[in-house]
């Protein structure tokens, strides 16, 4: 199986079924097209299990290698890999563009074929980020990605769907130009190379390492987001439909973070020393700044989308604590809240499908007419708060005790998020889901369908598969994340 070209049929299968339905559809044909959607989407999630049952957890570089000639004047590569770092947002990606195209069968009723060939084709472009390792590669990708988005969010959103989706498309497009930038200067800095493996061992004086660091940290924090460039994505997710929220937090959020693991650190660790003093208190403003934010929101959407960015402010810390456990801490985190996210967005859109209203105050009672989806919801919400036996506990317990080991008032106040998640989290469950039925239209409410139990009991899979056994997840990326530490610890002693 690994002689096949794995990685680029991750890339390039979706796309493919994406043009294809471009290709194909007609409003006369939507429910064709929503199979064939659903046939890629499978397809998408299938090619990606080899990468999962083939790869050697203990090889610490990268696997499944891809190289061709590209565009041979620049020495720019078609070059792919993924290592234990990279591994799983692969199979996270496809599995969630699985998760929205059943999400949108019967919600999506104008522009079908757009829609479901926006997310293929987005799906294709964010393992593109994942896997490419030519740094222009990585670039186009990277920028490709929010062109569907953009038309996800300004096409099918809210009332003020244009406002975030111009907003969402240049935040994230001029943080990137600072990148661009940086990686010209790499490649001269090289002798004229673009792969990512070889600016690991060019050397670079401090000051030309932390100008760069604050191109690449424009481009990557407003992606993340970290505060205070966030303000970008409680738009974003209100506005957008489900399954546009449902794919921003689960997986485009992960790109920046990304970013920071396979750039900054390996390539400017001189900076990212003498600058993690920043990027953790960054980081921790955001989790309890934050989350106290989450806490008076009366927009459910808007609630979660405070959340994601203070769960999101533990993978930076975790990535910027420079140890075995805070790295892997913070992987596991954007894993984690792949799932957590995704399922929290999901139920918020069977409720609004129902009531058409996302404000809290609105509901109420939820659980006596609705009680299969208020058991997955409940569930959903309790891995929000970091419930031991959920995702959501593993990833943040993991920064929590790195952040201890370096510091203990670091790891106290990090570990604020545990009160802080489960007083927004568990103040909207009661409010939403228990108490008396707040009024006739939460009565009349019908429980989940067949399709939407179908989406709700994989997310919970996935939660409690993540929570219960994490070994699992966690094993093929030992090796790679402590490769990566030594690389930072080594160059930091030259």
């Amino acid at each position: 199986m690994q002689s096949l070209p794995l990685l680029s049929l991750s890339i390039w299968t979706p796309i493919a079924f994406g043009i294809l339905i471009l290709l194909l559809g007609r409003e006369s044909n939507a429910a064709a097209m929503r199979w064939l959607a659903l046939v890629g989407a499978v397809a998408g999630l299938l090619v990606t299990v080899p990468l999962v049952t083939g790869f050697h957890a203990g090889d610490a570089g990268m696997q499944f290698v891809e190289n061709a000639p590209w565009i041979q004047p620049f020495n720019i590569r078609y070059s792919l890999g993924v290592d234990g770092i990279a591994l799983w947002f692969v199979p996270l990606t496809a599995f969630i563009t699985l998760i929205t195209v059943i999400a949108g069968w019967e919600v999506i009723q104008q522009r079908v074929a757009m829609y479901n060939a926006s997310f293929l084709i987005l799906s294709g472009l964010m393992n593109g980020v994942f896997c490419a390792t030519d740094a222009v590669l990585f670039y186009v990708f990277f920028e490709a990605t929010l062109i569907p988005m953009y038309l996800i969010i300004g096409i099918w959103g809210g009332p003020r769907r244009v406002y975030a989706a111009f907003k969402f498309f240049l935040y994230t497009l001029m943080g990137s130009l600072l990148m661009l930038v940086a990686l010209l200067y790499l490649y001269f800095q090289s002798g004229g190379s673009f792969a990512i493996a070889d600016w690991y061992a060019v050397p670079l004086k401090e000051s030309a390492q932390i100008m760069l660091f604050i191109a690449f940290f424009f481009a990557f924090a407003v992606k993340i987001p970290m505060w205070p460039v966030h303000t970008w994505l409680p738009d974003a997710h209100v506005e957008a439909p489900t399954g546009g929220s449902i794919v921003l937090a689960a997986i485009m959020l992960k790109l920046g973070a990304y970013g920071f693991v396979r750039f900054v650190l390996p390539i400017l660790p001189d900076a990212s020393h003498a600058l993690a003093p920043l990027i953790i208190t960054l980081s921790v403003i955001a989790v309890i700044y934050i989350g106290l934010v989450a806490m008076v929101q009366t927009d459910m959407k808007k609630l979660v989308a405070y959340s994601s960015i203070a769960h999101m402010g533990f993978v930076t810390l975790g990535f910027f604590l420079f140890s075995d456990i805070g790295v892997q801490g913070g992987i596991v985190q954007m894993i984690s809240h792949g799932f957590v996210s995704g399922a929290m967005f999901m139920s918020i859109g069977v409720l609004y499908d129902r009531m058409h209203t996302r404000q809290i105050a609105d509901y109420g009672g939820v659980t006596k007419v609705m009680p299969r989806f208020a058991s997955f919801a409940v569930l959903f919400a309790m891995a929000n708060a970091g419930l031991p036996g959920t995702s959501g506990f593993v990833g943040e317990w993991m920064v929590i005790l790195g952040a201890v080991h370096q510091n203990f008032w670091l790891g106290m106040l990090a570990a604020t998020t545990l009160v802080l998640a489960a007083g927004y989290t568990l103040w909207m469950v009661k409010r939403v889901f228990f108490g008396p039925v707040r009024n006739d239209h939460i009565a009349a409410l019908a429980d989940i369908g067949a399709r939407e139990f179908l989406v709700l009991a994989l997310l919970a899979a996935g939660v409690l598969w993540f929570g219960l056994y994490p070994r699992f997840f966690t094993d093929p990326m030992q090796a790679s994340v402590a490769h990566l530490l030594q690389h930072v610890a080594a160059s930091k002693l030259q």
